[in-house]
């Protein structure tokens, strides 16, 4: 069982961040469900509160989420930009794997199967799995800076680029990624059940 100490250690690969970035801690959970659900328009906290126990608030499962060792959504995979000592922006991302480890989709449940096949078509890249900015912190290019670390980790992790998933509808983050080189590979028809975010397709971005 691993200690305190060794569970808040710093990864490895996040250890020589420009200044004023840091990578994520388990006390960063509030900011990184805040920021994963900006980011997911809505739909972490939609399942969240899906997983809650009775009385439990769904907030705090995101948090408990975001405190895990594993898991794609963990504190492990974040970079944080601070501003003044503030939590500003956030960036969660990783590896994907040489190809697909299943393309039986049987299992999941049915909100995430456009997500993972579109996430399949992008085998040995590095995912952008969150990218969000608080509102009063936007358009000071912290985004793009995390851009910029994300195409570092990926070459570290001996990637062939970047992926990200993307709402239609969210014009402002398509237009950004579109600058920073990403092109539309495919998309996929949301399934929404309750879910009532914006859009009708998610779309996988990739710069190679």
């Amino acid at each position: 069982m691993e200690t305190i100490e060794s569970c808040a250690r710093v990864p490895e690969n996040m250890r020589e961040l420009p200044k004023g970035f840091r990578a994520a801690t388990p006390d960063d959970a509030a900011a990184m469900a805040e920021l994963v659900n900006m980011a997911g328009e809505g739909m972490p906290l939609y399942l969240w509160s899906r997983m809650a126990e009775p009385g439990q608030d769904p907030w705090e499962v995101g948090r408990q989420r975001a405190r895990r060792e594993t898991g794609a959504f963990s504190w492990r995979n974040t970079v944080l930009r601070e501003v003044d000592g503030r939590v500003a922006a956030s960036l969660v991302g990783y590896p994907l794997p040489d190809a697909p480890e299943s393309t039986d989709y049987s299992e999941l449940p049915p909100m995430f199967v456009p997500l993972q096949q579109l996430e399949d078509l992008a085998p040995r890249t590095w995912y952008v799995n969150v990218l969000a900015t608080y509102p009063e912190f936007r358009r000071q290019g912290h985004a793009t800076a995390l851009l910029d670390i994300a195409a570092r980790l990926g070459r570290d992790a001996d990637r062939d680029g970047l992926s990200i998933i993307v709402a239609d509808s969210n014009t402002a983050a398509r237009r950004l990624y579109e600058q920073a080189g990403f092109r539309e590979r495919a998309a996929r028809p949301m399934v929404k059940e309750d879910w009532d975010g914006a859009g009708d397709n998610w779309v996988l971005l990739v710069r190679q």
